[in-house]
């Protein structure tokens, strides 16, 4: 009984960590579309358009990828 116990709770810590990794890659992704849409902004380089969805995107991933991080709990 023990044994399954300590089996399940380590299944728990390692899905634990991969939502919180999968949080930062996110919110890396999320931070470097908004710097590339700024600077895009910046230097009137690109279509409106596309701008905007890759700041749409971008918005997205990164509020995603910080949530993540702040809800999952650390089970270390």
């Amino acid at each position: 009984m023990l044994f399954v116990f300590i089996k399940m709770h380590k299944k728990l810590i390692i899905k634990m960590n991969v939502k919180r990794t999968f949080g930062t890659i996110l919110t890396i992704l999320g931070i470097i579309g908004l710097i590339f849409t700024g600077a895009c902004v910046i230097q009137h380089s690109s279509n409106f358009t596309t701008l905007t969805v890759i700041g749409i995107i971008a918005i997205l991933f990164f509020s995603t990828g910080i949530s993540l991080v702040r809800n999952t709990r650390d089970e270390a």
